[in-house]
């Protein structure tokens, strides 16, 4: 991979990355499609995982860290090894499966977190109970949500994937040497 892709895959991390920073619906967030195009755009896995989590934690830095952290660190892992599925088979179902299979993991996950770590309220009474019950009314209450997840993800992965189409079309030099399917 030439130093140009990579700034350019970079560059388009740090610019969703950066997004965080703008005043946007409550979860309609670019986090998902950054680990999910890491993973799918960098053949070396350590760049998968690395540029992505970069651009995360110095966004956190600015929007502020909480306790649920490592769960949203961990689904965005996940979600990173879910990209290296789409190495070489980036095409539009491909793409949108594992966008979907991506916000439904990162649901589960950072959803389990809260739960977990169940929060107080403001009267400071427990969120959830730790039992089976709570943890089911911790993913229903969380529904609601999971709508502009669902479209932040759809529209942040359609920007970065389309953006990096688009500079393959426009400079094919750009464009990564697939290798032969068996």
């Amino acid at each position: 991979m030439s130093k140009t892709r990579y700034f350019i895959i970079s560059g388009l991390i740090v610019a969703a990355a950066l997004s965080r920073l703008v005043k946007h619906p409550d979860n309609f967030a670019p986090i998902m499609a950054i680990a999910l195009f890491g993973g799918a755009c960098f053949p070396n896995k350590i760049w998968g995982f690395l540029a992505p989590l970069t651009a995360m934690v110095l966004s956190d830095f600015f929007i502020g860290f909480h306790k649920e952290v490592p769960c949203v660190y961990g689904a965005f892992a996940l979600v990173v090894c879910l990209g290296f599925l789409l190495q070489n088979r980036r095409t539009f179902w491909n793409i949108a499966g594992a966008t979907l299979a991506g916000s439904v993991l990162f649901f589960l996950i950072t959803n389990f977190g809260v739960w977990l770590l169940r929060p107080e309220n403001q009267y400071g009474k427990l969120e959830y109970e730790f039992s089976w019950a709570g943890l089911m009314e911790c993913y229903y209450r969380a529904i609601p949500f999971f709508r502009n997840s669902l479209l932040g993800d759809a529209v942040y992965v359609t920007v970065l994937f389309g953006s990096l189409a688009l500079i393959e079309h426009l400079a094919p030099a750009e464009k990564p040497v697939s290798e032969p399917s068996v």
